[in-house]
């Protein structure tokens, strides 16, 4: 267990993300499955979940976390955030004004059937709002003792520094993975300093990372990872040429390559708990087998000199 910032809570260094199950991006989810992976992860010695209001058109990733653990609430971490809905559309708004903060909490804990969460994140920044009022709506949340810590997700230094100074923040979230390491250079130095856990997602990069989807790989029309440079050309075939380098430290590991690339995530300098994504027990089984070992010097030598050999990605930020 690791300490979530300076919350008192304790997390495991890897985390259910509970977006997959939403069914929104991913393709071929249903109730049961899904229920099942959230209980594949509880077994498999994972107690933090992460979800949101807005993963599902109607909170069904919420939902579906409330009737998994019915009866084992003390046994888990939630965390949940609010800001960002989706229209009758199902096109995002974002909307941080104090007003829609209160509505959507008090409506995730239904939908989540508890009293409180442990971790409640604003989800972006609304650039119509002051990130203050947002920080202090939550605030009023953290005392009224709905939310016992306060995160933040897809912040700037600068928003982080804002927001810290109306409302504590216990948790940051953002993207960090071999390939998009940009947050080592600002979020986890300032993170580090003000004794935030760094709460990362995206740690297999959609699933480019896990070693599992073969150089001609077809995706699915609605497969969302389609939109991604990662996955398109020449960035395509560089980053299949590096999982080859990953796949032979596995090997040599006894590991897979998804279980290497989280485990190495989950040692990194300032990271708190990686955030894998799953829709399957067994997705979850496998990346929940990250924990409790480590990579050894060597093998972490030519993980690195594997990551220059790729170069710089072209990718961009998304969520």
């Amino acid at each position: 267990m690791r300490a979530l910032g300076h919350s008192g809570i304790h997390v495991t260094p890897v985390a259910m993300g509970c977006w997959p199950i939403a069914g929104m991006t991913s393709i071929d989810v249903n109730d049961a499955d899904s229920l099942r992976t959230l209980q594949a992860a509880l077994d498999a010695g994972v107690n933090f979940f992460d979800t949101a209001f807005g993963y599902g058109v109607d909170g069904e990733s919420e939902r579906l976390i409330a009737q998994a653990f019915q009866g084992k609430r003390e046994q888990v971490v939630l965390a949940t955030k609010c800001g960002m809905h989706w229209d009758a559309n199902r096109q995002r708004v974002v909307d941080g004004s104090p007003q829609r903060i209160r509505q959507q909490v008090d409506e995730s804990l239904r939908r989540l059937a508890t009293d409180r969460v442990e971790l409640l994140y604003l989800h972006m920044p609304d650039p119509q709002v002051p990130v203050e009022e947002s920080a202090a709506a939550l605030g009023e949340i953290l005392q009224a003792g709905k939310a016992r810590a306060i995160g933040v997700s897809n912040f700037s230094i600068a928003q982080l520094e804002a927001f810290h100074r109306v409302c504590p923040i216990a948790a940051c979230q953002p993207h960090y993975n071999m390939l998009q390491r940009e947050i080592e250079a600002d979020i986890i130095p300032w993170c580090q300093q003000q004794q935030v856990a760094v709460v990362s997602y995206w740690p297999l990069m959609k699933g480019l990372l896990a070693g599992k989807l073969p150089r001609d790989h077809v995706f699915d029309p609605q497969d969302g990872r389609k939109k991604y440079p990662m996955f398109q050309g020449a960035e395509w075939e560089k980053n299949q040429d590096f999982v080859d380098a990953l796949r032979s430290i596995a090997t040599e590991a006894d590991k897979t390559v998804a279980q290497v690339v989280v485990n190495w995530t989950c040692h990194r300098p300032g990271i708190t708990s990686v955030l894998c994504g799953a829709k399957r027990a067994y997705q979850i089984e496998e990346t929940a087998a990250s924990m409790g070992w480590q990579l050894s010097d060597d093998q972490l030598a030519r993980i690195e000199q594997a990551m220059k050999e790729r170069g710089t990605p072209v990718t961009r930020s998304a969520v």
